[in-house]
């Protein structure tokens, strides 16, 4: 017999063992619901592109805004919600505190107060699934690539900077009110949620104002937010890289033109 035959007759337990790495691990209570069949898979070619929902109309505004003024061919959209650990937060998702407090059942009605709560916790599950699909369907009839992601966390606010950190997006879109603030006290001013995410944020935050808020028209309006620059209150899209160059020209020359008291084109 030569070594040939020799090693096709050894045992099993004679080959030497095979390496397996082990799956990467994810994020504690992470959610993650996979794209229609229809819709492209992401690519780490194309932008990143966030939009934080609240499954609110303000985020069902914000995705269509995203769509008709801000997304371009090659982009990539992920659907970003956080929701709280336990349903017995209250509206505004992004406090801390919870609306109420729930003695722990005696003994005898223990195991049916447990069944109550997990059915209550597979019920907001689908409801969250189900709202946050609908979100989703103008991406759809757009034909862009989408991914839904949901984690739970009980701060929302921190959760939602460390998402899009870890994702590695390349820019954030939201509501300026949606995660629960209230709207007739807010005089135009950010909500609790979009103000954190402005100054944590890792990358640029676009703010989109809903429709009526601040005295904004039926289009709504938005803030583009850089992280070396203030807010930035105007109606055009977050420049590209080769257009920042020209805009920044024309704002130097526009303040040099105001400094020595002379007209354009004179």
């Amino acid at each position: 017999m030569n070594s040939q035959q020799e090693n096709d007759h050894r045992h099993p337990n004679d080959l030497p063992p095979v390496q397996v790495k082990p799956p990467p691990t994810s994020p504690a209570f992470s959610i993650s619901f996979s794209t229609p069949t229809s819709v492209s898979p992401l690519t780490p070619t194309h932008r990143r592109i966030a939009i934080a929902v609240d499954l609110s109309d303000e985020s069902a505004f914000a995705v269509k805004w995203a769509i008709e003024n801000y997304l371009r061919p090659g982009d990539a959209v992920i659907l970003l919600h956080v929701r709280p650990t336990s349903i017995l937060y209250g509206a505004d998702w992004g406090s801390n505190t919870p609306t109420s407090t729930v003695t722990p059942p005696s003994s005898p009605f223990q195991a049916h107060a447990t069944s109550h709560d997990q059915k209550l916790e597979e019920d907001f599950d689908n409801l969250t699934n189900s709202k946050a699909t609908g979100l989703a369907q103008p991406l759809v009839e757009a034909h862009v690539p989408f991914k839904i992601h949901i984690v739970k966390d009980h701060d929302l606010k921190e959760r939602l900077c460390l998402e899009v950190e870890r994702l590695g997006l390349s820019a954030v879109i939201m509501g300026s009110r949606g995660f629960g603030a209230s709207r007739k006290n807010s005089k135009g001013r950010l909500g609790s949620v979009s103000d954190y995410c402005v100054h944590h944020c890792v990358c640029p935050v676009v703010v989109v104002r809903y429709p009526g808020d601040n005295n904004e028209g039926r289009n709504g309006g938005v803030e583009v937010v850089k992280k070396t620059a203030a807010v930035i209150n105007e109606a055009e899209l977050h420049p590209l890289p080769e257009e920042e160059n020209e805009t920044n020209e024309e704002v130097i020359s526009a303040e040099k033109r105001d400094s020595e008291g002379t007209e354009p084109g004179m």
